[in-house]
């Protein structure tokens, strides 16, 4: 059998077609042009690009004395190469077998892109926290692509291959589940839906996950400020504050390169109104370029230190550079010419609440969308996670990428597809050991690249 990749339901301002009941058979008649064991299926596909050379094609814009740091950070490990390496799953997803129901898709939903951050209202939420290639598209695509990052987790930890594929299940099943029951909700409350640190703690409390618990404290978290962070940071140096430098990954431009005071007062525009008056309360005293992440290594990323008259309540604004999405070459472009503004739009649908300075701006050559950092923001190390720690963690994200899912897809058509039954949870389970493996592979790719010099690699701090 073959399956297309011919949208049939895209995102749209029109209302969801049919009853509840109308919607949840529809997904069960999709079931047989893809059977829900189909999703099980990882085979390459004959024409698969070499995944180097589409890592290379996507260090084409980056900054060049970057590029190493990239590829050091990928290095550490093969699921540290997976995080890099979200435009070589998206063309491989892109030759699996796919429903083809569209709603805005993280497009990057591994399990290190989930956290949790203080809401406008001071409370902390659990949420998905990248949006860097968001696009509407297939919502499985965004579900493979954490149950592969939960193998590739698990098979860092050394955990057994028993036990991984559990892990993986226990995820899948958990967004299953959480779909079905927001499929019987209205839309304002799946709207007004949200996880909450507490939630989170709970379970983690309920599976005896002590150091899940202990990485989410919310007294913790609640430290984690710009005031807090600032004496890390900063140094006085004639009365004022000024970031400190750690090249490469923290250094200050050529003020005629990067006019931080152009690139927000432009941001300023893309606030709601009412956020405009706050923001000008602050001033711009020193700006610099910081190296982020794993995958957005070598993208453009400043930091600027904004500080109220009486310096008060310092907020550090993150500027990071928006690109086209991974998911580009498969789902087409964005409705949204401004690649900052396809990030806020697509992280305002998917997050319960979002950064209240949540914005984008841009020079004449490169789009950015704008953040705090520092806001009330937390993590757990996957690194050093337990089987019984990650095992409740994955859950958690799976829970929540269905939530972020249903605010702008059909959750009872998704729901009906999936059914009742484990069927689904233990196909994609296969499929996701059976893409860690390709990963493995890719990874080894990479490792042979650094040792002939056809790339080059920095340690990755």
């Amino acid at each position: 059998m073959t399956w297309t990749s011919t949208p049939s339901i895209t995102l749209s301002s029109e209302p969801l077609g049919g009853t509840y009941d109308q919607r949840r058979q529809a997904g069960r008649e999709l079931r047989r042009s893809v059977p829900l064991v189909a999703h099980g299926d990882w085979t390459p596909a004959p024409a698969r690009r070499e995944p180097i050379g589409i890592l290379e094609e996507t260090n084409r814009t980056r900054l060049p004395d970057l590029v190493p740091v990239r590829y050091g950070r990928m290095l550490a490990s093969p699921f540290a190469f997976f995080r890099g390496a979200a435009a070589v799953m998206a063309e491989d997803l892109a030759s699996t077998p796919v429903t083809d129901v569209r709603l805005q898709a993280c497009g990057d939903a591994h399990i290190g892109n989930f956290g949790v951050f203080g809401s406008p209202e001071r409370n902390l939420v659990f949420d998905v926290n990248d949006f860097d290639e968001t696009l509407p598209a297939p919502w499985e695509w965004d579900l493979k692509r954490l149950a592969a990052s939960v193998a590739l987790a698990a098979r860092n930890l050394q955990i057994t291959d028993q036990a991984c594929e559990a892990t993986v299940i226990d995820s899948v099943r958990a967004y299953r589940e959480r779909m079905r029951g927001l499929a019987r909700l209205g839309p304002l409350d799946v709207w007004y839906d949200r996880i909450d640190v507490k939630q989170v703690l709970a379970i983690a409390a309920e599976r005896r996950a002590k150091e899940l618990r202990h990485a989410l404290r919310e007294a913790k978290i609640r430290q984690r400020t710009a005031l807090r962070v600032l004496p890390k940071l900063t140094r006085v140096v004639n009365g004022s504050w000024r970031i400190i430098d750690n090249p490469p990954l923290i250094v200050h431009e050529n003020p005629e390169a990067f006019d931080a005071e152009s690139m927000l007062t432009a941001y300023a525009a893309s606030l709601p109104p009412d956020r405009r008056p706050l923001l000008e309360r602050f001033t711009v005293v020193d700006a610099v370029r910081k190296v982020v992440g794993v995958g957005s290594v070598g993208t453009r990323c400043y930091l600027a230190l904004l500080v109220d008259p009486d310096h008060r309540a310092p907020i550090f604004l993150q500027l990071k550079e928006a690109v086209q999405s991974a998911l580009t070459r498969t789902v087409g472009r964005s409705q949204y010419e401004h690649q900052g503004m396809r990030v806020v739009v697509g992280q305002r649908l998917m997050q319960a609440a979002s950064d209240i300075f949540l914005g984008w701006t841009g020079d004449r050559s490169h789009d950015y969308y704008v953040r705090q950092f520092r806001d009330m923001k937390g993590s757990v190390n996957l690194d050093v996670m337990t089987p019984r720690g990650l095992a409740s963690y994955a859950s958690v994200c799976g829970r929540t990428l269905a939530r972020a899912h249903a605010r702008s897809g059909d959750s009872a058509l998704i729901s009906g597809y999936l059914g009742r039954r484990d069927a689904f949870d233990r196909a994609v389970a296969s499929f996701a050991l059976a893409y860690a493996d390709q990963t493995e592979q890719d990874y080894e790719a990479l490792v042979e690249a650094v040792k002939t010099g056809r790339v080059a690699a920095s340690p990755g701090r």
